[in-house]
C-alpha cells in the first residue's frame, strides 16, 4: 500500500466511523470516532484469534512500517497546533499569561518527576527511564483538549487557562522528553549527554522556537497587510504551518512552540490589522476544517494503535495503575501553580477540580512513546501510555462538562 492509497484509507475509515458515531454512539466527534476505531480493533483481534485469520498481525506489521510517531511529530503536530493557536486570542490570553506560563513549565516538570518517581517505585524501572515516562504523559495534548473544550461549555477564562497551557506545555514537554531520553538510553534522542548540555538544550528549543515562531507570523502578517486576495491569503497561511514547522526541525529549536507562537499571531493580530473581514472568513472556515480533519484521523490512529501494543497480565496492571499516577501527578501540576499564584490572582469555584480532570492526553503521548528505542522498559511505557490516553480522552473527556457544572455549583 502506498503513502496515498493509505491516507485514503484513513479518510474512508474516519468519515464512516464518524457517521456510525453520529448515528449509533451520538457522543462528541473525535472521543465517538476513537471508541469505534477501538471496537472495530478488539473486533477485529478477537476474530482473529478464534479463527486463525493472522490479520492481527499483518495489521500490526503495518502501522510499524508507517511510523505514526514520526508521522504525528513531524507531519500533523505543526498543521494542529497553528490551527488550536489561531482561535485562543492574546487578549484573553494576556489576561491569565501567569498562570499559563507557570502551568505549562513548571507544572510540566512536577508532573514529570511525580509520575516518574512513581513509575520507578511501581515498575522497578531505572530512575531516568522512569522519569522519561513521565515526561511524555505529562503534557496535556492541544488536539484532545480543545477538540473536548468546545463542548464542555467551560467559563470563558478558564476555558483559555486550559487550551493556552495545553498549547505551551506540549511543546515544554516535547523538550523535556527530548532530554530525558536522551539522557536515559544510550542510542539517544539528543546530544544531550550531562545535565548542563539539557539545560543548553532546553533553552535553545524553548526560547528560539518562540522567537522563530513570532519573528515568521510577524513577516507573514506584513505581507498580508499588502494583499487583499483570500484564496492567496490562506494559502500563506498554510505555508507559514507548514513550512515553519519543517524549519524550526531543521534549526533545532521547538517546531510546537514556533506554531504555537506562529498562529496566535497570526489569529490575533494579523487577522485584526492584515486581513479583510472575507479573508478573516476564508481563513477561520479553512483552518477549522484542517483542524476537523485531522483531529478525525488522529482519533482513528490512535483506535487502531492498539495493534502495535503488547498486553500481558503484569504490563496490564501498571497500565490501569498508571493511570492513578498520570491523575496525581497532573493534580500537583495543578495545585502547586495555583496556590503559589492564588495571592496575587482570582481562581474561580472549582478550578484546580476542572483544571486536573480536563488536562486530556492524547496522540503526542502516544507518539513520543512509539518513538523510544527498543530496550527491557519500552513494551511496558508504551503500553502504560496508551491505556493512559484512552481512559484520558474517554472517561475523562466525557465527564469533563459535567464536573465543570458540579463545580460551578459549590
Amino acid at each position: 500500500m502506498t503513502v496515498l492509497q493509505f491516507a485514503a484509507a484513513l479518510i474512508v475509515l474516519a468519515g464512516l466511523f464518524g457517521v456510525i458515531n453520529h448515528f449509533v454512539l451520538r457522543l462528541p466527534p473525535t472521543i465517538g470516532i476513537l471508541i469505534v476505531a477501538l471496537m472495530t480493533s478488539i473486533g477485529l483481534m478477537v476474530v482473529d484469534r478464534v479463527f486463525g485469520l493472522q490479520l492481527a498481525q499483518q495489521v500490526r506489521d503495518y502501522l510499524k512500517s508507517i511510523d505514526f510517531s514520526k508521522a504525528l511529530l513531524d507531519g500533523m503536530l505543526g498543521l494542529m497546533l497553528f490551527a488550536g493557536a489561531l482561535h485562543v486570542k492574546l487578549s484573553d490570553l494576556r489576561a491569565v499569561w501567569p498562570t499559563v506560563l507557570v502551568m505549562a513549565t513548571i507544572g510540566v516538570v512536577l508532573s514529570t518527576a511525580v509520575v516518574g518517581l512513581g513509575f520507578h517505585w511501581l515498575t522497578g524501572a531505572p530512575i531516568m527511564v522512569a522519569l522519561t515516562f513521565g515526561a511524555l504523559i505529562s503534557p496535556t495534548d492541544p488536539v484532545a483538549v480543545l477538540g473536548v473544550l468546545r463542548s464542555a461549555n467551560l467559563r470563558r477564562s478558564l476555558e483559555t487557562v486550559i487550551s493556552g497551557e495545553s498549547l505551551f506545555n506540549d511543546g515544554v514537554g516535547y523538550t523535556v522528553f527530548l532530554i530525558l531520553s536522551g539522557l536515559a538510553f544510550s542510542s539517544g534522542h539528543t546530544e544531550a549527554s550531562s545535565l548542563s548540555e539539557a539545560g543548553t538544550l532546553f533553552f535553545r528549543e524553548a526560547v528560539g522556537g518562540a522567537a522563530l515562531g513570532l519573528a515568521m507570523g510577524w513577516g507573514l502578517f506584513r505581507v498580508m497587510r499588502l494583499i487583499d486576495d483570500p484564496s492567496l491569503e490562506v494559502l500563506l497561511t498554510l505555508g507559514l504551518a507548514f513550512g515553519g514547522y519543517e524549519l524550526a526541525l531543521f534549526l533545532h529549536v521547538s517546531g510546537p512552540i514556533a506554531a504555537v507562537c506562529a498562529g496566535l499571531l497570526i489569529g490575533d493580530v494579523g487577522a485584526r490589522f492584515g486581513m479583510s473581514e472575507e479573508t478573516r472568513k476564508y481563513v477561520d472556515a479553512f483552518w477549522m476544517l484542517i483542524d476537523e480533519i485531522l483531529n478525525a484521523v488522529l482519533f482513528l490512529l490512535i483506535g487502531v494503535e492498539i495493534f502495535a501494543i503488547q498486553f500481558g497480565a503484569d504490563i496490564l496492571t501498571t497500565s490501569i495503575a498508571s493511570i492513578g499516577l498520570a491523575l496525581i501527578g497532573r493534580l500537583v501540576a495543578v495545585v502547586v501553580p495555583i496556590l503559589a499564584l492564588r495571592p496575587f490572582r482570582n481562581f474561580g469555584p472549582g478550578v484546580i477540580r476542572v483544571m486536573t480532570w480536563g488536562g486530556l492526553k492524547g496522540g503526542i503521548s502516544v507518539a513520543l512513546a512509539l518513538s523510544l528505542p527498543e530496550s527491557d522498559w519500552t513494551d511496558a511505557i508504551l503500553a502504560a501510555t496508551y491505556v493512559i490516553v484512552v481512559f484520558s480522552i474517554v472517561v475523562q473527556g466525557l465527564s469533563v462538562g459535567w464536573v465543570a457544572k458540579r463545580a460551578a455549583k459549590d
